[in-house]
């Protein structure tokens, strides 16, 4: 009769607790889990550097990938993952469990962007493209190429980082910040050419910050990949002898309505940049150069020719003396009045 009496009460406090049990088990579970699978359909949601997890939770039930933002918040402070949310490109089912979205979020594969940077481009136009694609603030992209504490940072021996953003396809999250997209690209060109830079350009008697000037005019002179080291060795050739470099690209550089057809004034414009009126490199790139410009620079071919002229079909004619190039020069010209000849006839019989 005793034993009945004990046992009863313990029969009680364990069917009250498996009920506490489950009344916790069963909100959480369903907070959590609920609905166990997903509609087939999919959203996709961009969550920009440094939003809240406020504004992620709504932007969710907008799209109306979670049921409920409160269940939503519920399920992060249950999981401790409200400051764990991060910025990218996801894919995402509709109306998934919170513990699915919250798991993708966290911890799952983004979709990525690819961004193409291609050669010679200025740091205003990549800041552009960067913008476009990922919606970053050009601003701010270009404060960074001229912030001399993370030019600092990135060991970088120049005043500044145009020059050193190098041009290739790039596979980037949404929501990265500028800093982290210039950083990227600096990075990267160390990784590609950094060793061979430092080492050749002191063997050819230029800086690093030099030689990728050069790269830049070679990189905006050059149609054709293969002239680049013919090109470069023009360049080469007039520092070694003292002459001026005289590159059209330098000038295109400087004035506000190019790049155009170059007029003689231009050739007049009192800048650092102008090559036909100082001697010597401009005072730093005017683009960023591709690999395939550097290596030409850093390693031209050995040639006796001081200019070149364009032969009208996207390549150069190449002269090692002044009465050569005239020649071939008078040959462009003769061609240039050709076809705007035949460019008034056509307008005419239009």
């Amino acid at each position: 009769m005793n034993l009945k009496i004990i046992r009863m009460p313990l029969v009680c406090f364990l069917g009250l607790l498996l009920a506490l049990l489950l009344c916790v088990a069963v909100p959480v579970v369903y907070t959590l889990f609920w609905p166990f699978s997903a509609e087939p359909q999919r959203a996709e949601i961009k969550i920009n550097y440094g939003a809240s997890a406020e504004q992620i939770t709504a932007e969710l039930k907008r799209l109306q990938i979670i049921r409920s933002e409160q269940r939503f918040k519920w399920a992060l402070l249950l999981l401790d993952k409200k400051h764990a949310l991060r910025a990218g490109h996801f894919s995402l089912p509709v109306q998934a469990s919170n513990y699915t979205v919250i798991k993708a979020l966290t911890e799952g594969p983004q979709v990525y962007t690819k961004v193409t940077i291609p050669e010679g481009l200025r740091a205003s136009a990549v800041a552009g493209i960067f913008k476009r694609t990922l919606e970053m603030d050009s601003l701010s992209f270009m404060s960074l190429v001229q912030d001399s504490a993370l030019i600092r940072t990135l060991a970088v021996p120049a005043p500044s980082l145009e020059g050193f953003l190098l041009p290739e396809t790039y596979l980037c999250t949404y929501g990265m910040s500028e800093r982290q997209a210039v950083t990227m690209m600096v990075r990267q060109f160390k990784k590609a050419v950094w060793d061979t830079l430092e080492k050749r350009s002191q063997d050819l008697g230029f800086s690093v910050a030099e030689i990728v000037t050069l790269a830049a005019i070679v990189q905006a002179e050059a149609r054709v990949e293969s002239e680049m080291p013919a090109i470069a060795s023009v360049y080469h050739n007039r520092l070694r002898v003292g002459m001026p470099l005289q590159a059209d690209p330098t000038i295109q550089y400087i004035i506000p309505d190019g790049p155009r057809r170059l007029l003689l004034r231009d050739l007049e414009i009192p800048s650092p940049y102008n090559t036909y009126l100082y001697p010597g490199l401009p005072p730093g790139p005017i683009n960023n150069p591709g690999k395939k410009a550097l290596w030409a620079t850093l390693f031209p071919t050995e040639t006796p020719y001081l200019y070149f002229v364009a032969d009208g079909n996207g390549r150069h004619l190449f002269s090692t003396t002044l009465a050569q190039h005239l020649q071939a020069k008078k040959g462009l010209d003769a061609l240039r009045r050709r076809l705007a000849r035949e460019q008034k006839g056509r307008r005419s019989r239009g």
